[in-house]
């Protein structure tokens, strides 16, 4: 044993992920100290326990799952450890809750290169450490070459509500405006870019951030704020079909004010998909009162996330459960729910 009785600090001197380093021993140890608790260390996770220990939170808890198969794991704009933090944290930002902690689980490839995985998690660090929210807890398994597509990650988060609004879509009333913090479709039109199989160019960045200042923002409002959600697989159109449907309310969308990008534009054209359905990483859309809309947009405006804020559409009482799209050509025609997934493994 070192003198002074401590432990010699594990270094990780492989170059590629193998069944070793799942296995539970020493090459474990290895991969979890020597990197995982490297780069997200903090003092919940350092124990290194079963189960991390966190201070009680005072007020109601909003607690989410969500699991990350992106293809490829880096695309422009980041990566599937960026992702993973910034999705979790926004599914408890748009329920109206402050993060408080973050877990994660890793399910590894044997053959993943080391310094990839090390990439990834220093990338989803960052991420926790911008938004203030710590890795307290997680976990590693490795499965054999061929078996996970390089890594998946799957992260759990838990928030606090420090207010008594219900943001729900039994809260939205007729009347009420649609708005929308930015561009639609980047995420999305990013990673299928980036895959290459589809031989497209394009200057398209993945809009993936965390949201929770923006909505903490919005919470200003009061009851005036009605319901908030973050438009990703399926995109917004999915996203206000749900409410819709929960709501027994129409949803009537403006074709002229929704935000795209022209290279997401474009690259949606060529491949005869609808931006509406293109998943987003880092935007929102909120119901609010229609005398708070001003105020509303004034304050996404403010933040740099919602510098493109815009309202796009209105609460209806009529046609129960669906959402409808006044064109740029004067008509409207129905934004219904897709039957298939255009985009698979986006998020």
């Amino acid at each position: 044993m070192p003198e002074g009785g401590r432990r010699r600090r594990p270094v990780l001197r492989d170059e590629l992920v193998n069944l070793s380093h799942g296995a539970g021993g020493k090459a474990t140890r290895d991969l979890v100290e020597a990197l995982f608790l490297e780069e997200l260390g903090n003092e919940a996770l350092a124990p290194l326990g079963d189960s991390a220990v966190v201070a009680p939170a005072d007020g109601r808890l909003a607690l989410t799952t969500d699991c990350y198969v992106v293809r490829p794991l880096v695309f422009p704009g980041g990566d599937i450890g960026e992702l993973a933090v910034n999705g979790t944290l926004n599914d408890l930002a748009v329920a109206g809750a402050r993060p408080l902690w973050l877990t994660a689980g890793f399910v590894l490839e044997e053959g993943l290169p080391i310094e990839l995985l090390r990439s990834v998690v220093r990338s989803m660090a960052a991420a926790a450490e911008r938004a203030g929210v710590p890795v307290a807890a997680g976990d590693t398994k490795v499965v054999e070459r061929g078996k996970a597509d390089g890594l998946y990650v799957t992260t759990a988060g838990v928030g606090v509500l420090d207010h008594d609004l219900q943001l729900v879509p039994g809260s939205v009333r007729p009347g009420d405006r649609v708005l929308l913090s930015g561009t639609l479709a980047d995420h999305g039109m990013a990673v299928m870019i980036a895959r290459g199989d589809l031989h497209l160019e394009g200057d398209v960045e993945s809009d993936t951030a965390p949201l929770h200042e923006l909505t903490a923002a919005l919470l200003g409002l009061g009851e005036a704020l009605r319901w908030m959600r973050d438009p990703t697989r399926g995109g917004l159109a999915t996203a206000l079909n749900e409410l819709a449907a929960q709501a027994s309310l129409a949803v009537r969308l403006e074709e002229s004010a929704l935000p795209v990008r022209p290279p997401v534009h474009a690259a949606c054209e060529i491949l005869g998909i609808d931006p509406l359905y293109v998943a987003n990483e880092g935007k929102l859309v909120a119901v609010v009162a229609a005398d708070s809309a001003v105020d509303a947009l004034a304050i996404l405006r403010a933040h740099p996330l919602g510098a493109d804020a815009v309202e796009i559409g209105v609460i209806e009482p009529e046609p129960e459960g669906m959402v409808l799209l006044d064109t740029s050509l004067g008509g409207s025609r129905i934004v219904d729910l897709l039957v298939g997934d255009p985009l698979p493994r986006i998020c």
